[in-house]
């Protein structure tokens, strides 16, 4: 229950507070890093061994709350799954990314499938300085601290889990995190490639709305032929058709876009759709299910129990 979580967030902070009393400064997000060395840019591609060439991943972003019982819910579906692997689309726990919050509020839901989680960082991980309760919750699994971005291959896919927060790290065209993207696309030429961030490029949300920051990092992906990009960061479900970097129909190239901010914490609205979108909704909380084939997708929003929103399809890899 949220009260009982919320009581037990206040006893770990307490006890956090105690153990940093002796004259650490206060959690801050820290200068940006732009400009780090490119050394530090990757660790190693991992292989996900999932069988037959097939893969399921579960996503979603904008998580755990001890004041929302959504990522309960959302958790339950990822018990229902056990052999799938799963990606975190940021925002992993509710508000500022404390290793307290970690511990009393993403632990008992989501965090009790850390083993098979592949993060992604939020812009509330920066809560803390330099997003030091994500790397400490995630350990090797979150990437090189305090850059955020590796690659790891799933079944035939290769997976790029990048960091959005451009104001922190950069996401210009020729800085150090979309030269490690290109780099790392050329090193790993994949039949079908999808990529993972917390702000998304598109969206008719109208609480944050798209993110043009991010257009470099969609160019470089685009220029690849990257095949899909999940997000999150608006409380909501979308789905975009395959668009160009101007954000227009490209089905030959374009690269599909999901928003599944439906984690658990919240809901946000929609305004008009915007152009591209194809399907919308703003009441559910659930998980994207995609099934990674060796040239093609599927994929299926999952709703939590009791609500009967879904979307469905599949496409090939270009």
């Amino acid at each position: 229950m949220p009260l009982m979580r919320r009581i037990g967030l206040l006893v770990v902070s307490a006890l956090v507070l105690a153990a940093c009393s002796s004259g650490s400064p206060a959690a801050a997000p820290g200068p940006p890093v732009a400009g780090a060395s490119t050394t530090l840019t990757s660790r190693a591609s991992a292989t996900v061994t999932t069988g037959q060439g097939v893969a399921t991943l579960l996503a979603a972003g904008d998580i755990a709350s001890c004041a929302s019982t959504g990522d309960e819910a959302t958790a339950a579906l990822l018990d229902a799954r056990p052999n799938a692997v799963i990606a975190t689309l940021g925002d992993n726990v509710y508000e500022s990314g404390t290793p307290a919050e970690f511990a009393q509020c993403y632990e008992p839901t989501w965090g009790r499938h850390k083993a098979r989680t592949h993060p992604a960082l939020g812009n509330h991980e920066y809560g803390v300085f330099r997003a030091g309760g994500y790397y400490g919750e995630f350990g090797a699994a979150a990437g090189e601290p305090p850059l955020g971005w590796y690659s790891f291959d799933l079944a035939a896919w290769h997976v790029i889990v990048l960091n959005s927060n451009c104001d922190v790290v950069g996401c210009a065209t020729g800085g150090t995190q979309e030269k490690w993207l290109r780099d790392d696309m050329g090193a790993h030429p994949a039949r079908c490639t999808l990529a993972i961030w917390h702000h998304p490029r598109w969206s008719s949300g109208v609480t944050h709305g798209p993110t043009p920051a991010v257009a470099p990092l969609y160019t470089a992906l685009h220029d690849a032929g990257v095949d899909l990009l999940l997000t999150a960061h608006e409380h909501n479900y979308e789905r975009f058709a395959p668009l160009d970097p101007a954000g227009m129909f490209d089905p030959a190239r374009g690269i599909r876009e999901f928003v599944v901010g439906t984690g658990g914490r919240s809901h946000y609205p929609f305004g008009p759709p915007a152009l591209g979108s194809e399907v919308r909704n703003d009441a559910t909380y659930g998980i994207l299910a995609l099934t990674l084939r060796a040239s093609s997708y599927q994929w299926q929003f999952v709703p939590e129990a009791g609500k009967s929103f879904t979307d469905s399809g599949s496409a090939n890899c270009h």
